[in-house]
């Protein structure tokens, strides 16, 4: 399961990430979202060595949300060295989001 982060960590763990990170802007109270993250913790099971996964809840961290363009939940975000490279909206299967991650990295 994706780690929650927050604009306290945000810099941390995504910003000076050494690694590729796919951060999943969400909502509790998103269906499409809660059916999304165990496509994103397989994701991040199956990539641990190459690709970290973080979750931030667009209620508690609106700023974060609006810094990163986050119009609807979900919304993901492929960041590399500090940089969105790559940007979807809503929930996709397994194939598709991988599919998106590795042609984003490229």
């Amino acid at each position: 399961m994706a780690q929650r982060i927050n604009k306290d960590n945000f810099e941390e763990k995504v910003l000076k990430s050494p690694l590729p990170v796919l951060v999943d802007f969400y909502s509790d109270s998103c269906i499409p979202c809660k059916q999304l993250s165990p496509v994103l913790g397989d994701i991040e099971d199956e990539r641990e060595d190459t690709l970290s996964v973080y979750k931030v809840n667009v209620n508690y961290d609106m700023e974060l949300a609006e810094k990163y363009d986050v119009m609807g939940v979900p919304a993901l975000r492929l960041f590399v060295q500090g940089k969105v490279k790559a940007e979807r909206a809503g929930a996709a299967g397994k194939a598709d989001i991988e599919a998106w991650i590795d042609e984003n990295l490229k």
